[in-house]
């Protein structure tokens, strides 16, 4: 069975990835595509690339994550949130490097949010030039370590961050298992050896 990215297919488990940000790894864009700022007004066109990569149902969904996450902080994104623009001045993926914004995590470290490829510019090289860019700015404003928040669903996206040098957080990978065992299955990743295969009933959700 073939599994797409953001699968509503997938039985969901949290995952939670971190790496430190020295030593980041270097990715170019494809010729073509440029790095931009978040400058205000972007915010609908943010809400369409999550919207086409499938993080929402509506664009009133997007609406409300955007005041739960950035609501009261839009001063902060010019510094934080990153676009990567077409040759036609399409924005065609964002991220951004913020810090955990319900305050839980006392660390200190940087968090990767809401990374996403608009759906007609996914598989052309994207994604890791974008989530690089990101370290590279949480790195510039003073942090040390990077936090990734994910879950089972979006699989790909782990692949990247894999790819990238982030690893399972300790406690996560007890307490989210089975999402691992899930990744491993999909992906095959070296990084997740430690993980044993699971059956395509544990990784479909509801069959379990």
């Amino acid at each position: 069975m073939d599994f797409d990215n953001n699968d509503p297919r997938i039985a969901h488990w949290e995952l939670m990835l971190a790496r430190s940000l020295d030593n980041l790894p270097e990715y170019i864009l494809p010729p073509g595509y440029r790095f931009v700022r978040y400058k205000p007004g972007d915010r609908d066109e943010w809400i369409r690339i999550e919207q086409s990569a499938r993080e929402f149902g509506s664009f009133e969904e997007g609406e409300e994550a955007w005041e739960r996450y950035y609501g009261g902080r839009e001063s902060e994104l010019p510094g934080r949130m990153i676009f990567i623009e077409a040759e036609n001045g399409e924005k065609a993926a964002t991220a951004c490097a913020m810090y955990d914004v319900f305050g839980r995590d006392r660390s200190g470290s940087a968090w990767l949010h809401w990374v996403s490829v608009r759906r007609d510019y996914q598989g052309r090289g994207l994604s890791k030039p974008l989530v690089a860019e990101a370290f590279r700015i949480m790195r510039s404003l003073g942090y040390d370590r990077a936090v990734v928040p994910t879950q089972t669903n979006t699989w790909l996206a782990v692949k990247v961050y894999l790819d990238l040098g982030c690893r399972p957080i300790p406690e996560n990978a007890v307490h989210s298992a089975m999402g691992w065992r899930i990744v491993r299955t999909l992906t095959g990743h070296p990084a997740l050896a430690e993980f044993p295969p699971c059956a395509l009933s544990d990784i479909i959700a509801g069959e379990t």
